[in-house]
């Protein structure tokens, strides 16, 4: 079995909704034993593109999983589904 991919958080400076995601998952990641990739979009132009003001966005694998506002009990069920 390949192991779990990490979960990926697009994100951008300043952001306190990115701030409060990233918390969410840190807190997670400690209990469902995932790791976190945090990407800022504003260093790709098409990601910058992709996302605009949409961040925070969660995904997994190529699969997105939550987008602004991140809701923490879907969140986490989700996350829990995946990686239990």
């Amino acid at each position: 079995m390949s192991p779990a991919p990490p979960v990926t958080l697009y994100t951008r400076a300043d952001c306190h909704l990115c701030d409060e995601a990233r918390t969410l998952l840190d807190d997670l990641a400690g209990s469902l034993g995932f790791t976190i990739e945090a990407v800022d979009i504003d260093a790709d132009a098409a990601l910058r593109s992709r996302y605009g003001y949409a961040v925070p966005v969660i995904a997994v694998g190529d699969k997105e999983i939550a987008r602004a506002p991140i809701r923490a009990a879907a969140l986490e069920a989700t996350l829990r589904e995946r990686y239990r």
